[in-house]
Formats: C-alpha cells, structure tokens, sequence
C-alpha cells in the first residue's frame, strides 16, 4: 500500500490544477488517470472542437466574402489538413500538461483505472500489475461520457459519439444526429460548413429545451438557413445499415431517413460504475452522479467530487472553480460554498450564444415581477458594419429595483458580450447604469446601451 495526503481520481480540469497546486505546497500527491491526461476538455471537448469550428467559421466567412465586397473565385476544404491542425493544438495542450505534471516534486502519475476498496483505499489497475493508493483525503474528478440509449438495431449499426466524431478521416457526406441540444448543434454546424449534409433528429418539439422560446427557435432559423434539416417531435424507432437508416415517426407519419454517418449526441453521464462507489459509502443519486454538500464533499468526510461527474453544470469553468473551491476551503480555511457562484456557459455556434443567470421563462417560473429587454442585432452598428447581423440581445431585470437577473446574448462574440453582463450582475450594475455606461464606439458591446434602451 502506498500512501499519500491526497489522493485524485481524473486528471482533468479540476484534477490537474489542484494536483499541481497540492504538490506545490509540499504535499504528497498521487493523481490517477486512466486514459489521456487533460480530461474531456483537453482532448474531446473544447480544445478540439473549437479548433475545428475556427475552421468552419472560415468557410463560412470566404462563402459570404460578396456582402463585403470581396470576391473569391475558388477555394477548398482540405479535411484531412483540419483535422490534423486540431490534432497538434490537443497534443500540444495535452503533453503541455503531462510535462508540467512530469516535472512536478511530491507528484506521482498513475496510468490506469481506480476503484475504492474502503473509504480511503483506491486500486489502481495498470495492465496487469496494480497499486493500492490510500489517502487521508480522496478527490474525485471523473467527468462524464456519451449516453447511448438503447434504440433498436443500434448495437448492429456503425455511429458515431462526439468523442469518435473528432477522429473522422473523411467528411461524412450526409451526417444524421440524434438529439438537438448543444452538442448536436455545434457539430451540426460545423460539419455542415466543412461540406456535410445534416438531418438533426429531435424527440422534443424544439431545440434546447433548457432555453428560452425565442432564443431556441432563433438559432433553429440560423441553421434551417444553412441548410440543415430538422424533424422535431419525432420518435426514433430503428436503425439499420452499414450507412445507417433511421426510421423515425413524427406528426405520426413515419419516416425513413438514409445517411452516410450516424451520430449519437444524446447526453452525457458520469463515469461512476466502475469506481466501487459502494464500498467506499459514498451515495449517488438516482442517474449516478455523486452527491455533494454545498462545499463539495461527498457522504463521506474527507471525499470530494469536483468537475462533472458530481452533476450540475458540465462546463470546464465550473470543473476549474471546483477546485479553487475546494483548495481555498481546505488549505486556507476559507467557507466558500459553489452554491453561490454564477454559471456562465456559451454555445459555440455562429452566431454564439452566450448565456448567464436566469432566463425569462425561469423568472416567470419563479413568480417574479420582470421587465425584458431585446435588441435585434440588425440594430447594432457594429453589426451592420461586419454583417454580422444574425441573433439578439435579450436583458432579464427585476422590474422594481432594475437589477439584472439574467441574459441569452446571441450574437457575434455573444460570449464576450454576455462576460460584460456577467461582471455588470456581480457588481450590482442596473439597467439604467448600463444604458448610460460609456463603452467604446464601435464596439458590439456599445449595443448594450441600446438593449437597456428599448
């Protein structure tokens, strides 16, 4: 048995920085992983992702040059080029981290997957060898992975996840996705612009369900404008095929869609059986996420869960502040609670959509007396300068004190725009304090006077 202060399952985003910092401080520290160091971000999420919609956002930007003037006669996609441009940035990223970890005093490495034996005893399975790793304390970061659910004929049908997806040769001729949420749209997109033909399937009557009305059918117009296909409301029955048909009933016809690629974008869960949960009596809720107190630990003392697989907002920001979370309470006696923190999150369509607080639904929802404020970005200045004029801006305030509750940017560098609201909410900036801030001329953000003015 070998034993360390600290004790990290999952060298991701919450893994590796609090590993680091640990160690640092001149505590032994054991970090296991058993598959690619940087955790889902690094290697199958944001990294790679946004590397390859850079590229889609080209194509786009070189197709639609006129408006502006600018005329291209010809142009290319080389896929295997893209592909391989995202392969280096992940590499690049993945071996940045593993040489930091490498070099690190009071740090040790272990390749392979763990499981509890008792409360603080995990089993460390490398191969055919294994270690037995105990620690007074036990930090858990194993992130999630796709949800397949169980459809008939899929076991004998070739798809896609979105962690194969991102290891594709060749440009799928017509890619078919199962499920109209964040993940399905952004590949939609993506591969839509690199020359794919895309049928997006969805069993809710519209996308993102989690978003206001407005903001969902806005970007279902943006897409159905670049020529992808959607049947929502439509309940798959079957697949069959090498290049996969789907059979699908929607407005109770049924349909029978053909493709050359089949994608399962269908939700996430957490990575959590295999890990002996059980034996080490730390409870899980009923989809297996692990259960946390509002500083995250678990049923157990001395056990955290930080990053996805504790449930609640999957993002890499969220999983980062885990563990400042956890290191600040910890080693500086600090009482900070990630109850209280704000969530930010963006969609990385074009345009983006970014997102914080409450919506106007969930306000409604919550019988709270609001004003909504909305700027068409056809308005903006900025806007009609890049045409860039797809989206809006849309402002949630407590109707009394004008205090803002929320806000669903969609826009050009909506991401951006939505982090300057995000700072407005925690400095306790109003909506008329905003309408009459001096930002910079001609800055998107400049139509942030504008929004609070309608």
């Amino acid at each position: 048995m070998l034993e360390y202060e600290a004790v990290i399952i999952g060298a991701g985003q919450s893994g590796v920085p609090l590993a680091m910092k640990l160690s640092k401080d001149g505590i032994k520290t054991a970090l296991v992983e058993k598959r690619l160091v940087g955790g889902t971000c690094i290697n199958d999420g944001c990294t790679p992702t946004k590397t390859l919609i850079a590229s889609a956002e080209q194509v786009y930007r070189i197709e639609n040059s006129e408006k502006l003037g600018i005329h291209v006669p010809s142009y290319s996609v080389d896929f295997q080029e893209v592909m391989q441009r995202k392969n280096d940035i992940v590499k690049q990223s993945r071996e940045g981290s593993e040489k930091a970890i490498e070099e690190a005093e009071n740090l040790t490495l272990f390749k392979g997957k763990a499981h509890f034996m008792a409360p603080k005893e995990i089993r460390v399975n490398q191969g055919m060898e294994s270690a037995v790793l105990k620690g007074k304390y036990i930090f858990i970061d194993g992130g999630l992975r796709p949800a397949i659910p169980p459809l008939e004929g899929l076991d004998k049908v070739p798809f896609l996840t979105s962690t194969t997806l991102l290891d594709l040769k060749e440009c799928p001729e017509h890619l078919i996705i199962i499920g109209g949420s964040y993940i399905g749209l952004e590949m939609a997109q993506l591969f839509s612009r690199l020359g794919s033909r895309i049928t997006i399937i969805e069993k809710s009557e519209r996308v993102l369900a989690k978003e206001d009305a407005d903001v969902a059918e806005a970007i279902q117009d943006i897409l159905r404008k670049e020529d992808i296909r959607f049947f929502l409301g439509a309940k798959v029955n079957s697949v069959h095929g090498q290049h996969p048909t789907v059979n699908i009933v929607v407005d109770g016809k049924e349909e029978q869609i053909k493709g050359t690629h089949l994608l399962m974008a269908t939700g996430r869960k957490p990575q959590t059986e295999d890990l002996d949960l059980e034996k080490a009596g730390i409870k899980t809720d009923e989809h297996g996420f692990i259960e946390v107190d509002d500083q995250l630990e678990t049923s157990i003392k001395g056990i955290y869960a930080m990053g996805d697989i504790k449930g609640g907002a999957a993002f890499t920001h969220i999983s980062y502040n885990d563990y400042v979370i956890i290191y600040d309470n910890l080693m500086n006696g600090a009482n900070r609670k990630y109850v209280y923190r704000q969530e930010p999150y963006c969609l990385f369509t074009d345009p983006q959509l970014g997102r914080i607080g409450l919506t106007e639904s969930m306000a409604k929802k919550q019988g709270l007396e609001i004003d909504v404020f909305k700027l068409p970005m056809e308005k903006s200045s900025r806007g009609k300068e890049t045409v860039q004029i797809q989206g809006f801006m849309k402002a949630v305030t407590e109707k009394e004190s004008g205090k803002i509750l929320g806000a669903s940017i969609l826009s050009a560098q909506g991401g951006e725009i939505m982090s300057i609201l995000q700072m407005a909410m925690a400095a306790g900036y109003t909506a008329l304090q905003l309408q009459e801030h001096v930002f910079a001329h001609p800055l998107f953000a400049e139509s942030i006077n504008n929004l609070f003015t309608t």
